[in-house]
C-alpha cells in the first residue's frame, strides 16, 4: 500500500538534493585545520580545562551520589539540587544580573523565554537576521511579531511608532525588541547602546541573545551587554556556553521576578529533564578558567582577526566583483552566490586541509550563500596565511 506521507517526505528530500542544498551529517577530518567551529577560544580542546572539570566532577559526584550520571527528572521534581543554586548564583554574579536560570542549550532557553512571557495583545519586533531559535520562540508565543531591517535603527523606530499609533487605545500593550549582540551568520555587531536608548524612549523591552559575544566581549567574557554597562537596561539576556566557553548549556539572566515567572510558566523548563551534574560542573569550571585565561586568549584571537582582515584586503583587490566584507569578530564571511559554487569552493579548501563549511540556502536567503569562516585563538599565522593563499587561488 502506498504511503502518502513517506512519498511527500521523499519528494521534499529529492527537491533539496536537486537544488544542491541537501543536508547530511559529515565527520570532520581530525587532521584538518579548524576554520569552522564556534570554539573561538579553544576551550573545547583545552586539556587543562578538561582536567579541572573531571576533578570537580569527582568531588561533586561524591556529594550527590544519587545523580552522578543523570539528573533523574525535571528541576521541579527530582532534578534539582544545591549545586544548581550554587552555579546559578555564580552565573548571576559573573554576568552582573539579579538572577539566573540554567537550560540545557541556547535553543532551549530562547524558546522558553519568548514563548512564555507575552500575551495575545503584545508585539515582538525582531531583527530580520536573528537565530532560528528566537524565531521558533516568537512563533510559539501568543504575541504578534514583525521584523525590522537588520541593524537598522531607523526602521526599528518607525515600526515602534507605527505599532504605538495603531494601538494607542491599549496602554497595557508590551513591545519586546529581540536582537543578537553578535550575529551568527554575518559576524556583525548590534548597535546595542543606541538600540536600548530608542527602546527606552518608547518604553519597549529588550531581549539580547549573547551566544556569540559570550566569552569574547566584556570583563572576563561576560558579554557585550556587560561591556557596554547595559545589564540593568535590558529585560533579559540569553548567554550560551556552546561557543567560546567550549562546552554546553545556556542561562537566562534577568530580574528575580522574570526568573520566578519562567519557573512557573515556561513549558520547556517545567517539562524537561534537568541538565546532568557533569554539565553544571563544566559550566562552573569554564567560568573559573576564563577568569584566569580570557585576557591572554582574547589577545591571541584579536591578533588573528586583525591579520585575517588585513590580508583579506588583497582578496578585495582581486575580486572586486564580490560583496566581500570583514568583521571585527571571529566570524568572517566570503560571499559565493549559488549553492553549487559555494560547495565547490568549500570542498576545495577541505581537500587542502582546512575545515570550512558552505552556508547554503535555505539556511541563508537565496543569493546570500557564503563560506562562514571562524577564527580562533589557537589558529597560527602560518595557517591563516596559507588558508587565504588557497582561497585566492
Amino acid at each position: 500500500m502506498k504511503n502518502n506521507l513517506e512519498d511527500r517526505l521523499q519528494n521534499q528530500l529529492d527537491k533539496r538534493k536537486n537544488e544542491n542544498n541537501l543536508r547530511s551529517l559529515v565527520v570532520s577530518k581530525s587532521n584538518n585545520i579548524d576554520f569552522f567551529s564556534n570554539d573561538y577560544l579553544g576551550l573545547a580542546r583545552s586539556e587543562e580545562l578538561q582536567n579541572a572539570i573531571l576533578e570537580e566532577y569527582n568531588l561533586q559526584s561524591n556529594r550527590f551520589k544519587t545523580s552522578r550520571n543523570g539528573s533523574t527528572g525535571s528541576r521541579l521534581l527530582s532534578g534539582h539540587n544545591k549545586y544548581f543554586e550554587e552555579v546559578e548564583i555564580q552565573l548571576a554574579h559573573f554576568f552582573d544580573a539579579e538572577k539566573a536560570l540554567l537550560f540545557g542549550s541556547g535553543y532551549h532557553a530562547n524558546v522558553a523565554l519568548l514563548s512564555s512571557i507575552l500575551t495575545r495583545n503584545d508585539v515582538i519586533l525582531y531583527d530580520s537576521l536573528v537565530h532560528a531559535s528566537l524565531k521558533e520562540g516568537y512563533r510559539l508565543s501568543n504575541a504578534n511579531h514583525f521584523s525590522f531591517k537588520h541593524n537598522n535603527l531607523e526602521d526599528l523606530e518607525k515600526k515602534i511608532l507605527y505599532i504605538k499609533d495603531k494601538n494607542q487605545i491599549n496602554p497595557n500593550q508590551t513591545i519586546l525588541v529581540v536582537v543578537e549582540s553578535v550575529y551568527s551568520m554575518d559576524g556583525d555587531i548590534c548597535p546595542l547602546l543606541k538600540l536600548v536608548e530608542i527602546c527606552e524612549k518608547y518604553n519597549a523591552n529588550v531581549v539580547v541573545d549573547e551566544a556569540h559575544s559570550t566569552g569574547i566581549f566584556g570583563k572576563n567574557g561576560n558579554g557585550l551587554v556587560a561591556e557596554l554597562g547595559l545589564e540593568k537596561r535590558v529585560f533579559a539576556r540569553v548567554n550560551t556556553f556552546g561557543k567560546a566557553f567550549g562546552i554546553q548549556g545556556a542561562v537566562i539572566l534577568g530580574s528575580e521576578l522574570l526568573i520566578n515567572y519562567l519557573i512557573n510558566f515556561a513549558l520547556p523548563f517545567i517539562y524537561t529533564t534537568a541538565p546532568p551534574l557533569y554539565q553544571l560542573v563544566s559550566i562552573k569550571k569554564a567560568i573559573d578558567f576564563l577568569q584566569i585565561h580570557q585576557k591572554e586568549l582574547n589577545e591571541k584571537l584579536s591578533n588573528n582577526i586583525e591579520l585575517f582582515v588585513l590580508q583579506s584586503k588583497c582578496f578585495l583587490d582581486l575580486h572586486s566583483d564580490r560583496n566581500f566584507t570583514t568583521s571585527k569578530t571571529p566570524i568572517q564571511i566570503i560571499p559565493i552566490k549559488g549553492n553549487e559554487e559555494c560547495q565547490k569552493v568549500a570542498s576545495k579548501l577541505q581537500k587542502e586541509g582546512f575545515e570550512v563549511r558552505a552556508i547554503k540556502s535555505p539556511t541563508v536567503k537565496k543569493g546570500d550563500e557564503r563560506l562562514r569562516i571562524c577564527l580562533h585563538s589557537f589558529n597560527t599565522k602560518k595557517e591563516i596565511l596559507r588558508f587565504l593563499e588557497v582561497l585566492y587561488q
